[in-house]
């Protein structure tokens, strides 16, 4: 659902997907390639929210602010299942764990990894390429040239996921039995262990 909200209408690019159920307010701009999965809430009401090129906002997350603010998720930002950013800036190439509240004015800086269920405090600064995490959130090492491959390789999943969505995504009634021609899904990512062993 797209809204507009005090004359501000979400400029969303034709390449970008946003899933019937997730919901984009008010002062809002998705560039290229971007993925909005379903149950995201991107609340542009009190001030801008930029999610630049190439960007995913994935299942149940919300991105909002205090009024007045202007926030920048940037490109390739990878904001994963039931994230909260609120009124904090994303540097490039993040990935945001699963569940990690992220509060305002924090800055995270390029090729950073926060870790699942982390909590960044208000008004914190992290360096490019800090892998952090914890309760408040702390940085405990530097994130590898291997981490950043293995991480940019899934956002790219995600950067190609729109284009699959418009292609193939439709409603339809469930089948009440499985079929017998029922294809097997391909394994096409790996966790970061099985990724270091490949290699």
């Amino acid at each position: 659902m797209i809204y507009a909200f005090k004359g501000y209408i979400p400029v969303i690019h034709e390449s970008s997907f946003v899933h019937p159920l997730a919901a984009v307010t008010g002062n809002v701009i998705i560039g290229k390639n971007c993925y909005i999965g379903p149950g995201a809430a991107i609340r542009g009401d009190w001030g801008e929210i930029v999610l630049e090129d190439g960007v995913n906002v994935q299942e149940n997350c919300t991105v909002h602010m205090f009024p007045g603010k202007s926030i920048v998720l940037s490109e390739s930002a990878h904001v994963g299942h039931g994230a909260v950013i609120h009124g904090a800036n994303l540097g490039k190439n993040c990935l945001i764990g699963m569940n990690t509240v992220i509060m305002d004015d924090a800055e995270i800086g390029d090729e950073c990894i926060v870790g699942a269920m982390s909590f960044v405090k208000a008004k914190s600064v992290f360096e490019k390429r800090s892998l952090i995490v914890g309760n408040p959130a702390k940085v405990i090492k530097q994130v590898s040239d291997e981490m950043i491959a293995w991480k940019t390789k899934g956002t790219r999943l995600y950067q190609q996921l729109p284009e699959d969505c418009f292609n193939s995504l439709k409603a339809v009634e469930p089948l009440r039995e499985i079929p017998k021609s029922r294809p097997k899904q391909e394994e096409f990512y790996k966790t970061l262990e099985e990724f270091k062993e490949q290699k």
